[in-house]
């Protein structure tokens, strides 16, 4: 089969399982927040007082706390300083709002405390986006007029893609345990709520694993099209 138009046959050997793997992962966090979010916590903190609990027990302090607009659309701003949480888990009681909102607590300690790869992985932050933009449309100008160093440079620019999520697994993980030894040292969870809020956290860094390995999928895809051409 030709490429036409960004379908080939590797398109199906690479990119279908890898759309498939990233919309299991999607499916589960989405089960496991909509389960534990159910589950209100027993000292009934709402996830804004938790990310409060988190920072001040790291002695991190000036890091405002929001709402923000959307469902799982929390996130912490280090241009801002701000931690942004969902409206389903600012106010929520439960389990997985806690959780959620201790993780991104996670990641202001994070930067309060100086941790290498988050450092690293902002200073890469603005060349895996050129990468994200800019790699795909280079290399099929690349491919359309058979010029191989525009497929190389397009190959370049996707591993700064790759690279940037390779270096985001161990940031993602490590402020998930930071948060949940947080959670459970300042008794803010207890033992099996502890579970809970663990469940909800590695089905959420779970979609980390997916987004880079369908980034993998696509690198892959472009090594064996430009090497057709060669």
């Amino acid at each position: 089969m030709g490429f036409f138009y960004g379908f080939d046959s590797t398109y199906f050997y690479f990119v279908i399982p890898a759309l498939i793997i990233s919309l299991l992962a999607q499916v589960r966090v989405k089960s496991a927040f909509s389960k534990f979010s159910q589950i209100p916590s027993s000292r009934n903190i709402s996830g804004a007082d938790a990310a409060r609990q988190v920072l001040s027990s790291h002695g991190v302090a000036n890091v405002r706390i929001e709402r923000v607009a959307g469902s799982l659309t929390d996130h912490y701003d280090p241009k801002a300083n701000v931690i942004r949480l969902s409206e389903s888990v600012f106010d929520s009681t439960s389990i997985a709002a806690i959780g959620v909102a201790a993780h991104e607590a996670g990641h202001a300690v994070q930067y309060a405390k100086g941790y290498a790869p988050i450092k690293f992985r902002a200073g890469i932050i603005n060349i895996s986006r050129i990468g994200s933009m800019l790699s795909w449309p280079i290399f099929l100008m690349g491919l359309v007029f058979n010029f191989t160093p525009l497929m190389d440079i397009g190959i370049l620019l996707f591993c700064a893609l790759l690279l940037f999520q390779l270096i985001t697994l161990p940031v993602e993980f490590n402020a998930s345990r930071r948060a949940i030894q947080t959670l459970g040292e300042n008794n803010i969870l207890y033992m099996e709520e502890l579970t809970g809020a663990k469940k909800v956290l590695s089905a959420a860094a779970m979609t980390y694993v997916a987004a880079m390995i369908s980034s993998l999928a696509h690198l892959l895809r472009l090594l064996v099209l430009s090497n057709r051409r060669r």
